[in-house]
């Protein structure tokens, strides 16, 4: 079990509710040391936790790397809407927390497909009016785009930083995740933003393992070389420094050139939209 847990009791939180099968947000909160999960997302967790020691690394590190990227848009760029695809449970320092602090104006929306995202984000967010959580499949761009509550917060004649954290490795090929990509891309003007952060494959055994545990139990969960993770932001995009890199190298002063294995399987890359 991840350090920091209080296990909470597995009630379903309302009828219907499938509590047989994992899920990416609530095990994604179970391995960054929350406690909005159940059972059978632990378990799947402790996959990583146990059985490829050092591999929750890599979700500490995408984290950070999305902080610093939020923190980095708001104080250096003209960017105050953003847009976050596939964004989980509430932890520390989410991005209306970390954009917020610099300007209070800044406006977010959320978008996750688990239900336990939209309820707790709902609270969490009950008196904040610049922010807002959305139930929805990234999968299904359109509907987002055209939900009362993203028109209602995002002017899309002005920039917006749309965010790709930890989401896009969870597309498989046949869903055309360049193409969601691609749907973004054509609604945001020049000067917008797009940060995605992707597991990093180097045709390595550690990342084909760690895919096949992915497949086993979710159906889905994709590494990519640097060049397919590359080839999602198409054309029409300038990649900025430092290019794509390990997540806990991008932008972070305090990083040492000394990473794991699993570090290396968490890439991020900012690019702004010519």
């Amino acid at each position: 079990m991840a350090e920091g847990h209080e296990q909470v009791p597995d009630k379903a939180p309302y009828p219907g509710f499938d509590m047989s099968k994992p899920s990416i947000a609530r095990t994604y909160d179970y391995l960054l040391g929350g406690k909005d999960n159940f059972a059978v997302d632990r378990a799947f967790g402790d996959k990583f936790v146990h059985d490829l020691p050092g591999s929750r690394q890599i979700a500490l590190d995408n984290r950070a790397a999305l902080i610093r990227a939020i923190r980095e848009l708001v104080s250096n760029s003209r960017v105050r809407q953003f847009v976050d695809l596939g964004s989980g449970l509430p932890t520390a320092d989410n991005v209306h927390q970390v954009a917020q602090r610099y300007d209070p104006e800044a406006k977010v929306v959320y978008v996750d497909n688990d239900p336990i995202v939209l309820a707790h984000g709902r609270a969490l967010l009950a008196e904040n009016s610049n922010t807002t959580v959305i139930q929805a499949d990234l999968r299904t761009p359109k509907a987002i785009y055209d939900h009362p509550d993203t028109r209602r917060l995002i002017d899309f004649g002005q920039p917006v930083a749309v965010v790709f954290s930890a989401t896009l490795h969870h597309v498989n090929d046949d869903e055309d995740p360049a193409g969601l990509v691609r749907f973004w891309a054509e609604r945001i003007p020049s000067g917008s933003y797009v940060f995605i952060s992707h597991f990093r494959s180097e045709n390595d055994p550690r990342s084909q393992e760690l895919e096949q545990v992915l497949q086993g139990s979710l159906g889905r969960g994709r590494w990519r070389t640097d060049e397919q993770i590359l080839d999602l932001l198409g054309h029409g995009f300038t990649v900025l420094e430092p290019g794509l890199v390990p997540a806990v190298e991008w932008r972070n002063p305090h990083f040492v050139d000394d990473l794991t294995d699993w570090q290396r399987l968490i890439a991020a890359v900012l690019a702004v939209k010519d």
